[in-house]
């Protein structure tokens, strides 16, 4: 019991700080831009910061949360459907009666578009 209580005590001043280091979409966004020019300019790359810089005057004019959850839900609707296509070539290699080698290859493909599904599942809950 006394090691439940300590366990809830160290979330509940955990829980905060992991808050407070994950910032919004755009103000992690804005963030690490200017972390990059900070690495840029410090490397004397003036060619990447001209180009840093344009990016961050174009996250501060046109970057809201709501943006930046649409092209997350984009991307996912897109490994959705690859995933969808993957399954159909491989359904359809099957029926066909195609060469092992063949039904393997389109396996693989369709494990690696559920891993890139994951990956943007994963990538879209941040």
């Amino acid at each position: 019991m006394r090691a439940l209580a300590s366990g809830v005590l160290f979330a509940s001043f955990l829980l905060p700080t992991v808050a407070l280091a994950q910032s919004s979409g755009c103000d992690a966004k804005r963030q690490s831009i200017e972390t990059e020019i900070g690495y840029a300019q410090s490397h004397g790359n003036a060619s990447r910061v001209k180009g840093l810089q344009t990016a961050l005057a174009e996250v501060k004019d046109h970057c809201t949360d709501a943006s930046l959850q649409k092209a997350s839900e984009a991307r996912v609707a897109k490994a959705q459907k690859e995933v969808a296509e993957r399954e159909h070539d491989l359904q359809e290699a099957k029926g066909q009666g195609k060469s092992p080698k063949k039904i393997a290859d389109r396996q693989r493909k369709l494990d690696q578009a559920h891993a890139e599904l994951e990956q943007v599942l994963v990538n879209a809950a941040k």
